[in-house]
């Protein structure tokens, strides 16, 4: 084998190490095991996040869930910039890393490139879910409310604190317009 063609080789398993490490899941995160997608499609609103330049500023964020045509799930995620007094809108598709009925997705907005998002705990009425992303910068409290109760982010941040997760860079996401 040359030198050209062993530089080439270590490259293609760094690259493909590297898109795999973005669908990973956080070490002691485990996804649900009894997901049902039916019942996750729709409007879920976020409560709570780690901070990230993709929604930084934005209140009122909400994620729209719909199937599309091969099976994979339409994500519109729609947020108020409000120092600009604009909708900031991104669409993305998502597919199942594995079986269907394990909370364990890729999702992409941008071509080809995926990361992960784990649902680690979801409400056996499915009214909250709380997910991860491939690494522990990554974090959401979802619901299909605009507010939850007290209970539910008391559980929230014991849950993320026992995974490891950094719950004071918690942003709580404003869901009313101020007012």
């Amino acid at each position: 084998m040359t030198v050209a063609n062993r530089i080439h080789k270590a490259l293609l398993i760094l690259l493909l190490g590297i898109l795999s490490a973005c669908t990973g899941i956080p070490e002691g995160v485990e996804p649900i095991d009894d997901f049902e997608l039916q019942r996750y499609l729709g409007k879920w609103y976020e409560i709570a996040r780690l901070d990230h330049p993709f929604e930084r500023g934005l209140s009122r964020v909400t994620a729209e869930y719909t199937l599309l045509d091969d099976g994979g799930v339409k994500v519109l995620n729609r947020g108020l910039d409000a120092k600009k007094g604009e909708w900031q809108d991104a669409e993305g598709k998502a597919y199942f890393v594995g079986a269907p009925n394990i909370g364990h997705l890729k999702v992409s907005f941008f071509g080809p490139f995926y990361s992960s998002y784990i649902i680690f705990e979801l409400a056996d009425d499915y009214g909250y879910s709380m997910v991860s992303g491939p690494d522990r910068s990554y974090l959401w409290l979802l619901s299909r409310t605009p507010t939850v109760s007290d209970q539910v982010k008391h559980r929230f941040l014991k849950r993320a604190a026992q995974l490891g997760f950094d719950t004071g860079a918690l942003i709580f996401v404003a869901q009313q317009p101020k007012g």
